[in-house]
Formats: structure tokens, sequence, C-alpha cells
């Protein structure tokens, strides 16, 4: 009986906070076959009216391998690999048929919206911006790419609107 897992498939891959493009180059180099979809968009910063390409997924981008032992190895060793995604059990493999779908809508260059990443509630941290370093609670989608983030003190909140790009997930409490 053939394993399942050595037949080649895609799988997601997990890199560290914008690493996207070391990761693609470092399995590029190892000649390995990987799919990072990248959208353009209107550049963030006030000052320039430039369209640049950024990650569909930030944070994430697709492989395709047999996911031999020593294959595997070679990929969560490759600088900013996080992790393969998968469940305790190991990777879950993507269909194929989502990933040429993929491809066909990056390549229209047609406008691509993503579902939400933030669900209210999330601990949410402002990496950039005027409002960088500020932790709250995300709280909703505001339209345009903007956020509101609550941040609570004495008993209190304010609530702040920020770009969303200019946010990042931070993990749950444990305790």
């Amino acid at each position: 009986m053939e394993d399942k897992r050595l037949t080649p498939q895609w799988y997601v891959l997990h890199t560290k906070s914008r690493h996207e493009q070391v990761v693609l180059e470092g399995l590029l180099k190892k000649s390995m076959e990987v799919f990072l979809p990248r959208v353009k968009v209107r550049s963030a910063r006030r000052d320039r009216r430039l369209m640049i390409e950024v990650p569909l997924f930030p944070g994430y981008l697709f492989v395709h391998t047999d996911l031999h032992p020593r294959t595997h190895l070679e990929i969560v060793k490759t600088t900013g690999v996080v992790r393969l995604v998968g469940t305790r059990s190991g990777p879950v493999p993507v269909a194929e048929e989502t990933v040429a779908s993929l491809r066909i809508m990056v390549a229209s260059e047609m406008p691509i919206t993503t579902g939400a990443r933030l669900r209210q509630g999330d601990r949410v941290l402002v990496v950039r911006g005027p409002l960088a370093g500020v932790t709250g609670s995300f709280v909703r989608y505001r339209g345009f790419g903007r956020v509101v983030v609550n941040v609570e003190a004495l008993g209190q909140f304010a609530a702040v609107e920020v770009d969303e790009g200019d946010v990042e997930l931070l993990p749950p409490v444990l305790g």
C-alpha cells in the first residue's frame, strides 16, 4: 500500500512575518516548486502613489512536495519557515484545483478580496504608523482597509482607527 504523503501535493507553509520572499527564494534554490500568490495594491505610504506587489495571504505560501522525511526537513530548515500548516497528525494537503484557481485569479490582475483575518475580540498589536506599539482588541472592519481597535485602561476603553496592514494578530493569552 502506497503512503499518500509520498505523492507530491500542495501544502501551505507558514512563514515568519514578512519573510515570504526569503522563503520563496530559499526553496527555489533547493529546486522546489513554490507558489506565492501576490496582488498589486497602492502603497500605504502617504508620500507615494506607487502600486506594489504584496502577498495575497501574508505569512503563507504554497509548496509542492511529496513530504519525504528528508524533503520535509529541508523545507522546515529553510530560513524564515515556521511550519507546514496542518493538524497534530501532520501537514494537510491543499487541493490542486485550489492552487490552480489562485494562479488564475492572481494572473488576471482583477481586484481580489480576502476573507477576514481578524475576529471581534482578537488581541492585536499596531506595528506601523504613529500608533505603533499600541496593543488592544479588534472591534470591526471599517471599510477601505481600515480597522477599529479598542484599548482598555482603568475599566474604560479608547477606540482608534488604523490601516488593517498596520495591525498584526497576537497569540491568545493563556491562563
